[in-house]
């Protein structure tokens, strides 16, 4: 019998869809079209409060980051869980019947939230006992909702991580340092590199710069990168029409290689084929930078859930903060002198955080330990206080 996954995500941050989407995709792939199932609870049960609710979200984190951090700080100290499960029954009785519907072998979290509903629901005799995967989006500023309702196994983006949620009490054996699940376009198409820095055959460096809604001085900073006569740059503005617009008219006066889109399913191969990405610190946007061995230049971090992903950068050496245009400017000159000595360093770094196939391997663990599936078993170690050792799945 094939086996069925429930994937549960919500729409507040890319990173929670992004994540799922590449999981489904993969467990698609590891098992057959149709293995995974998506769904956004939060969306089905109220869908114009869902739409109202994230764009609060969008508004607090883009025009009152510091307010937001407050916010971050009480739901991540506040036990408004799970005494606040009322709140949310439309939802759970939504999950119930797609339960009911989807006869799932097991489900997947790629957003807290719904860990403390699985729970409930389970000792309600609402659902049966499902084995439960967070797959934790957040890097080293993990929120305690990811880790107080108890579930099979967490899935990590990395060793730092993983020490996080071991020191909030989870046991090793259930930690997985698996990686973000990013698309399979980055791990099939390692092969693509941006141009040497190095002589004689040294090419133009090449920036992209993705500018997220929000983003202080982002006009300014394009117009700064795109000013200099010896990179060649790419602006991704999203859905701001008008600023493609001041964008390419600005471009058209020089000479020098410029591209400006729109709305693009390009990023992956754009993080592949640039030395180096301008961007804030987003969660899905810097873990497909790391796969793709993108060294990023942050320019902007919304307090809270962004400042670990920051963090694993910084502490790793694989990139810098510059938080004013001319600040990203003189950064990447930096990254560029000497033949490119610093982003070297950079790329380096990221040799030792890339895992561009982590949703393949959280599909395989999860399809390899799953009852009487009839996926072959597949090796997964865990995070232990031995590098080299190996614990149990659970």
């Amino acid at each position: 019998m094939n086996p069925r996954i429930l994937i549960l995500t919500a729409g507040f941050g890319e990173g929670h869809n992004a994540a799922a989407r590449n999981l489904e995709a993969a467990f698609n792939s590891a098992a057959r079209p149709g293995t995974a199932t998506t769904a956004d609870l939060f969306a089905l049960a109220s869908p114009r409060l869902n739409a109202w609710s994230r764009r609060g979200y969008l508004f607090l984190i883009n025009h009152a980051p510091h307010l937001w951090s407050g916010i971050y700080w009480l739901i991540d100290r506040w036990k408004i869980f799970p005494w606040g499960l009322w709140f949310l029954r439309r939802e759970m009785r939504i999950l119930a019947d797609l339960v009911a519907r989807e006869q799932p072998d097991a489900i997947c979290s790629t957003y807290p939230v719904y860990g403390f509903m699985v729970e409930r629901m389970v000792r309600d005799g609402r659902l049966p006992g499902l084995p439960h995967f967070n797959v934790v989006t957040d890097s080293i500023s993990i929120n305690s909702l990811w880790l107080r309702p108890r579930c099979e196994a967490w899935f990590v983006p990395n060793e730092d991580s993983a020490d996080v949620v071991h020191r909030a009490g989870i046991e090793r054996a259930r930690i997985h340092a698996a990686g973000f699940p990013t698309p399979a376009f980055i791990g099939e198409n390692s092969a693509l590199q941006p141009p040497s820095l190095e002589m004689p055959a040294r090419g133009r460096p090449r920036i992209l710069f993705i500018i997220n809604s929000g983003t202080q001085g982002a006009e300014r900073t394009a117009r700064l990168l795109l000013a200099e006569p010896n990179w060649e740059v790419t602006c991704a503005v999203g859905r701001d029409t008008a600023l493609r617009q001041r964008l390419e008219r600005f471009a058209a006066k020089h000479e020098h290689p410029a591209h400006i889109l729109g709305w693009t399913d390009q990023i992956p191969r754009l993080l592949l084929t640039h030395h180096v990405l301008v961007s804030k610190a987003g969660g899905a946007t810097t873990q497909e930078a790391i796969a793709a061995r993108c060294p990023m230049i942050v320019n902007q971090i919304v307090p809270g859930q962004e400042e670990g992903n920051y963090e694993l950068l910084r502490r790793h050496g694989a990139g810098a903060l510059a938080q004013t245009p001319t600040e990203v400017v003189l950064a990447c000159h930096r990254a560029f002198a000497g033949e490119g000595r610093v982003w070297r360093e950079w790329r380096r770094a990221l040799d030792n955080l890339a895992r561009p196939d982590a949703a393949a391997a959280i599909a395989n663990h999860v399809l390899a330990n799953l009852g009487g599936s009839a996926v072959a078993k597949v090796a997964f170690p865990a995070v232990t206080d031995q590098p080299d050792a190996t614990a149990a799945a659970w």
